[in-house]
């Protein structure tokens, strides 16, 4: 208890590092989008990104320094998503909701279920064994703005952590996992060219995850923290369909299950700013000692 109530105050501390500054910058600069409500959803299309599998916005395995929902610095967005991973061995699915704050500040949850299939049955834990995964998450953008910033090098930059929790912790100590649960830190760097209709994105993470904590947190090979690079490009075709591609490291922190880096290829469709639907072919390398995870990533986001 003591563990977790360390966790949320740290999140609240972040959380309360950008609510201030939301407060001072809408009081202090009125624009014609404030007249429109507190739900303004004035954003570019597409600028507010997908949903990470864990809940963050940003790409589908990535998240991004771009703050989750259409909503300007005077108002606040919302959305749910759906994700959907299939390989050979395994299946993957994700759901949530994530709030947007004036532009500002990003508050996640997502619910991770990780089914071994058949797979299950020769690892020794029975026929579609499901280990199920809460994350909560929050981001901060400190710096920069990826829109508004066109004429400077500068990118929108943004800090943000997630809370994992897995519900199998006697499953993960059989198979070498130091804890059930555990947290991540990351910095992310998004710069938007808006006349080349182009985005990129690089995100450092300080983790002890395995396969993003589906598998705990910490094994034999190592207990400690390890920065991990993330990475995203996107390229608009139209107003509202992006293609692109993304890159996820991962540690090694069990013998027991090698694991790959993560990487994908996507297309993303923005009809309107309430819903994006993505579709990407993933490699996900070796999955709990099963090589040759290949696949298909389907997502929906519904929001404003």
């Amino acid at each position: 208890m003591r563990r977790v109530a360390a966790i949320v105050a740290a999140m609240g501390l972040l959380v309360g590092m950008g609510l201030p500054a939301a407060a001072q910058q809408t009081g202090a600069q009125q624009t014609g989008a404030g007249s429109e409500g507190l739900f303004d959803s004035g954003k570019l299309l597409a600028t507010a990104g997908v949903s990470e599998i864990e809940g963050a916005g940003g790409g589908g395995l990535t998240p991004w320094a771009l703050i989750t929902g259409y909503e300007t610095r005077d108002g606040i967005g919302a959305n749910t998503h759906y994700t959907f991973v299939n390989t050979p061995s395994f299946t993957l699915q994700s759901t949530g909701a994530a709030i947007g704050l004036y532009d500002r500040v990003e508050l996640s949850y997502a619910r991770e279920m990780f089914d071994t299939r058949s797979t299950g049955a020769k690892l020794g834990l029975g026929n579609g064994y499901t280990f199920n995964e809460d994350v909560l998450g929050a981001k901060v953008r400190v710096a920069g703005d990826a829109v508004y910033d066109q004429d400077s090098w500068m990118p929108q930059i943004a800090l943000g952590t997630q809370f994992k929790r897995n519900d199998s912790p006697s499953v993960l100590q059989a198979i070498g996992a130091r804890s059930a649960e555990g947290v991540d830190f990351y910095a992310a760097a998004t710069k938007l060219f808006l006349a080349e209709s182009l985005l990129v994105n690089a995100t450092v993470r300080a983790t002890k995850a395995n396969q993003l904590g589906i598998l705990g947190f910490g094994g034999d090979r190592s207990d400690s923290y390890h920065a991990e690079f993330e990475g995203s490009a996107a390229f608009l075709l139209s107003r509202n369909v992006a293609i692109g591609a993304e890159y996820r490291q991962q540690p090694n922190n069990m013998s027991f299950a090698t694991e790959d880096r993560w990487i994908d290829a996507f297309i993303a469709y923005f009809p309107t700013r309430n819903l994006s639907l993505t579709l990407a072919a993933v490699d996900l390398g070796s999955v709990a000692g099963q090589s040759g995870q290949r696949g298909v990533y389907l997502s929906a986001q519904i929001g404003f």
